[in-house]
């Protein structure tokens, strides 16, 4: 697994998610409002619901379209017989926002 770039910390709000495509593969980064980052599959496996617009608290993002939630450490959904979305590691260095995939 190796670790890759996909934008700056400046292209994040703190509480909210953002999409990027890396390899081809859609991720959702969240800036949770300690500073943390968490990485997820961009597209919920449910309906195919944007996940970046989901609301989050510390541990979990909420489909917008039909409210399941999934887990940001296991990426089980925590509120539904859905499928499991895939959860990446992320990290901040020198202000870039990281995705080891």
């Amino acid at each position: 697994m190796s670790w890759v770039t996909v934008g700056h910390v400046r292209d994040l709000t703190p509480g909210e998610g953002r999409t990027f495509v890396v390899d081809g593969h859609q991720i959702a980064v969240f800036l949770l409002p300690d500073g943390s980052l968490r990485a997820t599959a961009a597209v919920c496996p449910h309906k195919g619901g944007p996940l970046a617009d989901g609301q989050i608290d510390s541990n979990v993002v909420v489909c917008p379209l039909h409210q399941y939630a999934f887990a940001f450490e296991s990426g089980l959904c925590t509120t539904g017989e859905v499928e499991a979305v895939p959860v990446y590691a992320a990290r901040l260095l020198n202000e870039e926002i990281h995705i080891r995939l």
